[in-house]
Order: structure tokens, then C-alpha cells, then sequence
């Protein structure tokens, strides 16, 4: 397109044309101004052309948009000047409709600042999984990452399985063990559990020092939660022989574990405050899990009638036992299992040391415990039969199986009645003090 210095457009041909959505005849012989000032947004485009007429002392250059009154494209300005001879008689601006060069860079920028964005989001994704999946299974960390509200407050009701394990005699153990060995065993011990519980599609949920706390059935839904934990409770059970062969081989004592497992309705869910939540379940079931863990003795795991009635696959029971847990109505069966059927497979052994008869019976004072704590006044009671792992101990006091004892011998000797026959009573070592072993030495 050529302008006179009058301002008066002399000529456009077809390309200018089309880019300007004017045509010849609303152009040629009329003054610039006039014909391109309708529209605020052309604003820019008007001053590179009339800075050219005014200013003819240089050319000019820029990239302006221009509205046709549809749409708005990005035009490429250059003027440069009509002479006849060494006299300036006008202007010539030449257009170029970078519109597609211009989408296709910001384009391109879009797309960069986007890569830019998902490194970032991948950086923090590997960050959160890194930091949660040491404590939380891959599956939670899948919903916190992929479900938009997986970060909110709150949770659903569910019916799953709950498992708690318990070390047997851990705190007497602690004290007797330098920091680093206890760490080195304790971090084996759950290591191993670990991969046990989420290779049977179990979410562990906490350690409780060296307790572990776990579910099945949840983030992730499914059919066989019960047979899952029951599964894994005693493949657990199982690999205790070969991490207690790793503890002696590193000067470690042998752990003993008990398991209780049990299956109802619970909420599950981000339970907290906005300043510190965590995946985690609540409710009465829970509670009764953890009543039916107390009555474990090293090496069992005991189910609650509601688990064992949710299982299809045959299960190996060693024994049952009537309970009234605190918070239930009514007393309630525990199954002592010590294998599941196909399709899992699995099984554990209960053999316990084979117990002597003593020439001389052997008086104890004893004290009861419960909820933690030790009665005032100490009993007595005279051993019969005697193992490093249970004893048979006669007593007249009213003991009932499944209460828990401190024996004094010197140091604090704790166990659990098992079994009772008149004033007989069948015990489970559950912790030792050091002086058991020599303690032991001594009866005949």
C-alpha cells in the first residue's frame, strides 16, 4: 500500500487487500486517517503508518495488531519511501500476516511453559511418593496423587479386615539393647513383615513402635480382604523363623509376635486437622482388634468370629477360646489359626519347647496385671512343669485364661495364662529378664 505525504492513500494491491479486508475502492484517493480510525484496536497500525508520513528522516518497523471487525490478526509493518529522484514523494508500507506465526509461537510457548509445569508436578509427585511410601503403601499414595479431594478432610464407612501385631517382651528387650542393634532389628523385622502384608494387597496404616497396624480391604475394594489379612497374618508367622535365624547370626534375641485380626464396619479415611492428617481408620472394630491382639501369646493369631465367617478358603484352626472383650455385649470366639488353604497356601508352626517335670516344686510370688498395670499385692504360686517358653504353675488365685502375670524371680518374668484345669494353670512366657537363663539353671 502507497500513501502521499498528504496522507492520502495512492495505491493497495490484492494481498493488502485480503490482509486488510479493505478494498481498492475504499481506499485509493482518500486520506488515511479516515478510512482506518473505526476501531480503537487498530490504533497502533495507524501510528507506524502516520509516523512514516510525518517522520521521513528514517524507515519504520513494527508488529502491531489489526482488527478487520471479525477478528484481530498480527501484522509485520515496514515503510520505506517513494522517491522521484533525490525528492521524497511518499510512502510505501508492505504487510506481512504473521497471525499463524504468532499463534504458533505463543503455541509453542504454551506447550514449553506446560513441560515447565508437569517437571514440576512430576517433581513434587516423586517427592510425595518417595516421602509417603515409606510410611503409607503405594495404593494410598495412588489416591493421594490422582483423586483431586485425595488431600480433604474426611472418610467413608467400609467394611474391611483390621490386623495388629505386637512384639512380644519388646520393652524389657529395649532396655537391655544398645540403640543402634534395636533400630537394625526392629527396621529388619518390619521390613520383612512389611513386604508380607502388601504382597496380600494389605495398607499398612502405622507402626506403633514395634507394633504395625494395617487394613485390607482399603483404599482399594475388595472381595477377599478377611481371607487377605488372615493370609498374611500367617505367612507373617512363618517368616518369624527366618528373621529370628538372622537376629542370631547378628548377637540379636529372638522376637516373638502375636497377631489379632478382625473384620467389621469402620471409617475410613484422611482423619485429622488441616495442620496434620494421615490415612487411617476409626471405630468400634478397630477397638476389638485391638482387644483380641492382647490375648495373643508368641506365635498366634487369633480371628474374630465376623473374620472367620467372611473366609471361604480352608482354614487350619489349632484352637478356640471364649472372650468377653471390654466394649462388646456379649462374649465372643477366637479362633486360634495356624494355616489357610489354597488358593494362599500358607502355614505356620506352633511347636513350643517341650516342658520338664520338676523333683521339687518351685514357689513364686506372682502379681496380677491388667490394662498395663500391676496389682499392689503379689500372690503366690508353685511351679510343677517348666520350659524356656511356658510353664505349669499351681495356684489357688482366681485367674482366668487369658490374664496376664508378672512372676518375680529376681527380675520381672511376665506371662500369660493359656490354659487352666482346677488351681492348674498353663502359662506362655510373654517377656524374660536377663536373669532367666540363669534363673532357669537353678530348678531341678
Amino acid at each position: 500500500m502507497t500513501i502521499g505525504l498528504d496522507g492520502k492513500v495512492n495505491s493497495i494491491n490484492p494481498a493488502a487487500e485480503q490482509i486488510l479486508q479493505k478494498t481498492e475502492s475504499e481506499l485509493v484517493g482518500r486520506a488515511f486517517a479516515r478510512s482506518f480510525f473505526e476501531y480503537e484496536e487498530n490504533d497502533a497500525f495507524n501510528q507506524t503508518i502516520l509516523d512514516a508520513v510525518y517522520d521521513t528522516s528514517s524507515s519504520h518497523e513494527n508488529i502491531v495488531p489489526y482488527f478487520t471487525g471479525d477478528v484481530t490478526r498480527t501484522l509485520h509493518v515496514t515503510t520505506s519511501y517513494l522517491k522521484d529522484g533525490e525528492e521524497k514523494i511518499g510512502v510505501i508500507a508492505v504487510l506481512s500476516d504473521m497471525s499463524e506465526l504468532v499463534e504458533l509461537r505463543d503455541a509453542l510457548k504454551a506447550m514449553e511453559k506446560i513441560k515447565a509445569l508437569n517437571g514440576k508436578l512430576e517433581m513434587r509427585n516423586k517427592l510425595l511418593s518417595e516421602t509417603f511410601g515409606r510410611f503409607l503403601s503405594d495404593d494410598i499414595v495412588r489416591e493421594l496423587l490422582e483423586t483431586p479431594n485425595g488431600l480433604a478432610l474426611g472418610g467413608k464407612k467400609r467394611e474391611l479386615t483390621i490386623m495388629m501385631s505386637d512384639l512380644r517382651g519388646f520393652t524389657a528387650m529395649s532396655e537391655r539393647m544398645a540403640a543402634q542393634d534395636l533400630l537394625a532389628m526392629l527396621n529388619h523385622y518390619l521390613g520383612e513383615m512389611t513386604e508380607i502384608i502388601q504382597k496380600h494387597s494389605g495398607t499398612i496404616i502405622e507402626f506403633i513402635g514395634d507394633g504395625i497396624m494395617a487394613i485390607f480391604g482399603a483404599p482399594l475394594e475388595s472381595g477377599t480382604h478377611a481371607s487377605d489379612a488372615v493370609a498374611a497374618a500367617v505367612e507373617m508367622q512363618s517368616r518369624m523363623g527366618d528373621i529370628n535365624r538372622w537376629n542370631e547370626e547378628h548377637g540379636y534375641e529372638i522376637l516373638q509376635m502375636g497377631i489379632g485380626i478382625n473384620t467389621g464396619d469402620v471409617i475410613v479415611g484422611n482423619i485429622g486437622s488441616e495442620k496434620r492428617t494421615k490415612y487411617g481408620v476409626t471405630g468400634a472394630n478397630v477397638n476389638l482388634c485391638g482387644r483380641i491382639e492382647s490375648y495373643t501369646v508368641g506365635g498366634q493369631v487369633l480371628i474374630s468370629p465376623t473374620t472367620r465367617e467372611k473366609i471361604s478358603a480352608p482354614l487350619t484352626v489349632e484352637n478356640e477360646a471364649e472372650v468377653m472383650p471390654k466394649g462388646v455385649n456379649a462374649p465372643i470366639i477366637l479362633s486360634h489359626i495356624t494355616g489357610v488353604g489354597a488358593p494362599y497356601n500358607v502355614y505356620c508352626s506352633t511347636t513350643t519347647a517341650e516342658m520338664r517335670k520338676l523333683k521339687t516344686r518351685v514357689s513364686v510370688p506372682f502379681f496380677t496385671v491388667k490394662d498395663k498395670h500391676t496389682a499392689a499385692n503379689s500372690e503366690n504360686g508353685l511351679i510343677t512343669e517348666i520350659s524356656s517358653d511356658e510353664a505349669i504353675m499351681e495356684s489357688g488365685a482366681e485367674l482366668a485364661v487369658f490374664d496376664n502375670i508378672q512372676l518375680d524371680i529376681g527380675g520381672k518374668l511376665f506371662a500369660k495364662v493359656i490354659g487352666k484345669k482346677g488351681d492348674m494353670h498353663k502359662l506362655r512366657f510373654t517377656a524374660k529378664p536377663e536373669c532367666f537363663g540363669e534363673w532357669m539353671k537353678t530348678l531341678e
